[in-house]
């Protein structure tokens, strides 16, 4: 059973779970994206600091810093549950778009999860 991201209750007054594995993984890989490091009591360097950078200039090394720095925390926190393939990230505006494509390590499926943030 998985709990649904981000904390939902359902009908019955009890916590929401995921309706599939995929979909739980789509959820663990959000939670990651957009959670700052230090944002969690017990896990200071748990999240990859995605949304702080939204409105630093955009260029080539910051495009590659980050995309690194996305890179290796889903490596470090998700990489038992998935092998990252490509990652893309893009800020328009105020706008933050990211697109994840991986392989889920236990049923050797590929997916690709994609996740938009205006700030």
């Amino acid at each position: 059973m998985d709990i649904r991201y981000p904390y939902q209750v359902d009908a019955r007054g009890r916590t929401a779970t995921a309706a599939s594995n995929e979909d739980h993984l789509r959820d663990l890989i959000e939670q990651l994206l957009f959670t700052a490091p230090g944002e969690r009591v017990n896990r200071p360097t748990f999240g990859s600091g995605l949304l702080q950078l939204v409105f630093t200039p955009n260029n080539q090394a910051l495009v590659a810093a980050l995309q690194m720095t996305v890179q290796s925390a889903l490596q470090q926190w998700l990489g038992d549950l998935i092998e990252v393939q490509n990652l893309d990230i893009a800020s328009q505006d105020a706008t933050l778009s990211v697109a994840v494509q991986y392989r889920n390590r236990r049923t050797g499926q590929q997916q690709i999860a994609q996740f938009a943030r205006s700030v």
